[in-house]
C-alpha cells in the first residue's frame, strides 16, 4: 500500500479535505463521520474503508497536515538558505503552522484533539517531535554551531527564548482579538523580536548560512520520515 493512502484514491483525499474544513469550523468533538462523508459526497461506509474509526481519520489528517508543513519548510529553506536565519525562520514556522486547521485548533486549546494526538505512544512521540520546544532543541544547536546565534548567552537560554516567542506569537496570531493592539504585520514584529533577541551583531558568512540550512533541512527530513513511517505502520495494521 502507498505511504499516503490518498495518493491512490481521490475519494480518500476528498474525505480528508472535508474533514479538514469541518474540524476547522467545529472542532473534533462535534464533527461526526456521517457529516464528513456527506461533505465529501461518499457513503459513511466508504470512510470506514480507509479509516476504521473517526479517531484514525483525524490522525490521518494530522499526518497529512504535518507532511504539508514539513514539505513547505524543506522547500523554502532549500530554495533560499537565508530563510534559516532566525528572523526569517521564526515567522515561517508560525505562519506555515497556522495554515493547518489542526494547529489552529490546538492553539485554541482543543482538548479532544490534544487527547487524540497524544493517546498512543507512537502518535505522542511524533506529536512531541513537532512541537516548538522539540524544533528548538533540534535546530538551535545547528544555528549556534554556524554562528547564526549570539555567543554571549547559553544555548539553553536561547532555545527557551525561541520556544516562548514561537508559542506566544503563534497563540496571538491565531487569535488576533487577544492582542492589546493591532499591528500591520505580526510576522514583521516577530522577525524583529527574534533578530534583536538572538542574532549576532555581525552577519554570518554566506558559507555558514548554507551549512546551517543544510543541517536544518536534514532535521526536517528526519521528522518527515518519522511521519511517513508512522503512516506505514498504521496502514499495515489495517491490512
Amino acid at each position: 500500500m502507498s505511504r499516503l493512502v490518498e495518493h491512490h484514491s481521490h475519494k480518500a483525499a476528498r474525505i480528508l479535505d472535508s474533514a479538514r474544513e469541518l474540524v476547522a469550523d467545529h472542532g473534533v468533538r462535534k464533527v461526526t463521520v456521517s457529516e464528513i462523508a456527506a461533505a465529501a459526497g461518499v457513503g459513511k461506509g466508504t470512510v470506514y474503508l480507509y479509516w476504521p474509526t473517526k479517531e484514525d481519520l483525524i490522525l490521518g489528517l494530522f499526518a497529512r497536515e504535518l507532511l504539508s508543513f514539513l514539505d513547505e519548510l524543506i522547500t523554502r529553506v532549500t530554495a533560499d538558505p537565508a530563510v534559516v536565519l532566525p528572523r526569517h525562520l521564526a515567522p515561517l514556522l508560525v505562519r506555515t503552522g497556522l495554515r493547518s486547521p489542526l494547529a489552529r485548533r490546538l492553539a485554541a486549546k482543543d482538548g479532544e484533539l490534544l487527547r487524540l494526538l497524544t493517546e498512543q505512544a507512537g502518535d505522542r512521540d511524533l506529536f512531541d517531535r513537532t512541537q516548538p520546544s522539540a524544533m528548538c532543541q533540534a535546530v538551535m544547536p545547528i544555528l549556534r554551531e554556524h554562528g547564526l546565534l549570539r555567543q554571549d548567552r547559553p544555548l539553553a537560554d536561547q532555545s527557551y527564548a525561541m520556544h516562548a516567542v514561537l508559542v506566544g506569537f503563534g497563540t496571538t496570531m491565531s487569535n488576533p482579538d487577544s492582542a492589546p493592539t493591532r499591528v500591520g504585520d505580526p510576522g514583521e514584529v516577530l522577525a524583529d523580536t527574534v533578530a534583536l533577541l538572538l542574532e549576532p551583531a555581525v552577519a554570518p558568512a554566506e558559507q555558514a548560512v548554507t551549512a546551517a540550512a543544510d543541517g536544518t533541512v536534514a532535521v526536517f527530513r528526519q521528522t518527515r520520515d518519522a511521519v511517513l513511517d508512522l503512516i506505514d505502520r498504521s496502514q499495515n495494521l489495517q491490512q
